[in-house]
């Protein structure tokens, strides 16, 4: 919103960059992701909007902290500090530590890394939609159905237990040994480390990607939250993955859009960019400490030379 002063009114007005994006950009919704950021903008039980919340806090602060770095998205981050005419200040990826202890390593961990001793090199799909989405009975099928006709090794950590009841008949018995669904705690950064994971599909929660690309995986994307859409296309630009297509209208997706998806990225010609984009580019800049250790200094260095004033911190 520029100057307060935002003439878009209706679900297709926001499918384009607004025109106070001033670099080129593709950033923007799908019309049906559109619809449901409307919802936001509806009175709910507390009496006023989740946007107007939202700008609340924006507009009672004085600095914004955001977890990314000006080497990942200068453009964007200065863009934010113009609109809102306060400080924006990175602090840095925050990935997690590529080092694991071996002290006390569980057994679920133990049983995890065998099968993942017995994998190709960056051959298994990791995927992983967080412990608060739900999805529908025919996402779970479609889904499904997608990983066993791509053809691909696959490690499907479904959080949800109860899941694992909706899954198609028969499905896990006709994948077995090429893929593994697991319905309890998973240590996914482990999980991500391992030397034969070599892509994620994933709904794009920004941690969850973060975490991805600081271990080089290529990205398949399903975003479902009203900015997740938003992160994946970010990374869709970047060339370290690609987005499951969907129905424009009602987002619905299908097992073919899957598995060709899944192959796309897999492909030692197509896939290559997205897979080399990941592990050289993401993964040097997700990696590097000196980034980070500077974003974080800077941060401090500011609260300390401004200690009255009030940040808002965004993922």
């Amino acid at each position: 919103m520029l100057n307060g002063d935002d003439p878009r009114t209706e679900p297709q007005h926001f499918t384009v960059p607004p025109e106070w994006v001033t670099f080129p950009s593709k950033v923007a919704f799908r019309i049906h992701e559109a619809k449901r950021f409307f919802d936001h903008m509806e009175v709910n039980s507390s009496g006023v909007t989740d946007l107007f919340r939202w700008g609340s806090v924006l507009a009672g602060c004085d600095v914004v902290a955001v977890r990314s770095c000006l080497e990942l998205e200068a453009d964007f981050l200065r863009l934010v500090e113009d609109l809102h005419g306060k400080p924006v200040i990175p602090v840095g990826l925050l990935p997690p530590s590529a080092q694991f202890s071996e002290g006390g390593v569980d057994g679920e961990w133990v049983t995890i890394r065998e099968w993942l001793d017995k994998q190709a090199q960056g051959s298994v799909v990791y995927i992983a939609f967080g412990s608060e989405l739900t999805m529908s009975q025919n996402e779970i099928t479609e889904l499904a159905l997608g990983l066993e006709l791509s053809g691909l090794p696959f490690f499907w950590a479904l959080r949800n237990g109860n899941d694992a009841d909706r899954l198609p008949d028969g499905f896990e018995e006709r994948v077995r040994g090429r893929g593994v669904v697991w319905t309890s705690w998973a240590p996914q950064p482990r999980i991500m480390a391992h030397e034969s994971v070599g892509f994620f599909l994933t709904h794009c929660g920004y941690s969850s990607v973060i975490e991805a690309l600081s271990f080089g995986l290529a990205l398949i994307m399903l975003p479902y939250a009203i900015d997740q859409g938003l992160i994946a296309r970010v990374f869709e630009e970047k060339k370290v993955g690609i987005e499951v297509p969907r129905d424009e209208e009602d987002g619905s997706f299908t097992r073919n859009s899957v598995a060709e998806s899944l192959r796309l990225v897999n492909d030692d010609k197509e896939g290559s960019a997205y897979r080399e984009n990941a592990k050289q580019q993401m993964m040097t800049l997700f990696g590097d400490q000196n980034i980070g250790d500077r974003c974080i200094d800077q941060f401090v260095g500011f609260l300390g030379s401004n200690r009255k004033l009030h940040a808002v911190t965004q993922q």
